[in-house]
């Protein structure tokens, strides 16, 4: 069985994924979570998305259409969604964060820093101080809330 440090770190490929989602990253690692990390495994799909100020933003955005997959091992996190396979460990590290692309375009190169804190996956892009996107639970729902752009409301698939 492999543990998470065996699988080498996943990037997205040239131009995005596509339209097909690709296989698990961690599939056969069953390392316990790290402490602190919650377990933020599985597919969602989005439920309820507001902007900043609390409004539900219009039906067209394409943030409803959004699924996305979260694997998890140890403190490492995989998050698949978009055309983009963001690989990170949870260290609070640029050097272990998310070192691929923004899922805006496939193309532009992202550095984040990646940490477990008071029950959240928090996400702190490089040179970009004060941003944060955070995952969490509310109930059995995953929120995840990108800077001030958004807050989506997941629900399990």
């Amino acid at each position: 069985m492999p543990t998470y440090l065996d699988v080498p770190t996943a990037h997205t490929p040239p131009g995005g994924y596509g339209a097909t989602m690709p296989g698990p990253i961690l599939d056969g690692c069953d390392d316990p979570l790290a402490d602190g990390a919650p377990d933020l495994r599985g597919l969602w799909r989005v439920l309820d998305l507001r902007a900043d100020d609390g409004t539900v933003l219009s039906h067209d955005h394409p943030m409803w259409q959004h699924i996305e997959r979260i694997e998890q091992a140890g403190d490492r996190v995989v998050i698949t969604a978009g055309g983009v396979v963001h690989d990170m460990r949870a260290d609070g590290t640029y050097e272990n964060g998310v070192n691929d692309v923004a899922a805006l375009d496939h193309a532009t190169p992202i550095s984040v820093a990646a940490s477990f804190e008071a029950g959240a996956l928090v996400l702190r892009p490089q040179g970009m101080p004060g941003v944060e996107i955070r995952r969490w639970y509310d109930g059995d729902h995953l929120m995840w809330r990108y800077h001030t752009a958004f807050t989506a409301r997941l629900a399990r698939e």
